[in-house]
């Protein structure tokens, strides 16, 4: 398997990793610049050339992966027999360098509507490096024409057609994802609310719309829906920077996209922390 087929592959399984490559050589070494290994959790594929440089290589990068580490890390070798090594000798005479760069999980958004602000928001949110997952009860909005523009997105596009009950995809959705709500409907909007509070493995939960609709939601989940204030707290409305008070579809879109990714720079500061 080729290395990006290895990376791709690992970016499927929502699973961390580490791009290991052959930075610079001097002298004899078993790899020459530009060799590749990608290394998981469990699995390696491709070499930098075996050997005590691989091995320790390998066991470097799983700390990585284990700390959730985000920055690149350059690793030096000496192959010669008067090195003390950790896994055997390696004396072919020259010098390595290995760059280990880790390859996190990416986040996941799920925008529930994709009408006028859910397609803007769509169009921002895909430059980033995400999976972006687009659900719609009106299959009109999901069609290839529509959703040209977004073909040369950074992010993995997921299209989900749910005619009857958008809230059937929560569950389905990758552990962490983020949750935006803006469909055409508010019976629509107030069953995910409902349905994404009961789904434990989700991110944040974002609502479109009102402080009007926001108090007849809020009354609703409460006595129908059986949830407690804590719960209704992990609700956010309305979305989006306070400060930018324009409500064309564009610039609520950017407002918005530009809130979620505030968030996710909080999300990393708070795991540096723990670590």
């Amino acid at each position: 398997m080729t290395w990006f087929a290895a990376v791709a592959r690992l970016r499927a399984r929502r699973e961390a990793g580490v791009l290991v490559t052959v930075a610079t050589v001097r002298g004899h070494a078993p790899r020459d610049p530009g060799a590749k290994l990608v290394v998981g959790r469990s699995e390696t594929w491709g070499s930098i050339g075996g050997g005590n440089v691989e091995a320790v290589t390998i066991d470097r990068a799983r700390e990585l992966i284990a700390a959730s580490a985000a920055g690149p890390e350059l690793m030096d070798f000496a192959l010669n027999d008067k090195v003390t090594n950790r896994h055997g000798v390696q004396c072919c005479g020259g010098t390595v360098s290995v760059l280990l760069e880790p390859l996190p999980v990416v986040r996941a958004v799920a925008i529930f509507g994709v009408g006028h602000v859910g397609m803007e928001l769509a169009r921002v949110l895909a430059r980033q490096d995400l999976d972006l997952h687009l659900i719609d009860s009106r299959s009109d909005l999901l069609t290839e024409e529509r959703l040209a523009v977004l073909g040369d997105a950074v992010a993995g596009v997921h299209v989900h057609h749910t005619p009857l009950l958008p809230e059937e995809v929560l569950e389905q959705l990758p552990r962490g994802t983020h949750i935006l709500i803006m469909t055409h409907d508010h019976a629509e909007d107030a069953a995910l609310c409902d349905a994404a509070l009961r789904t434990a493995h989700l991110g944040s939960i974002g609502l479109i719309g009102s402080a009007a609709k926001w108090r007849r939601f809020r009354k609703r989940l409460l006595t129908e829906g059986g949830h407690d204030e804590a719960a209704l707290d992990r609700i956010k409305t309305p979305i989006g920077l306070a400060d930018i008070t324009g409500k064309d579809p564009a610039t609520i879109a950017v407002s918005v996209a530009a809130d979620l990714l505030l968030a996710f720079e909080a999300e990393g500061v708070d795991e540096g922390a723990r670590r």
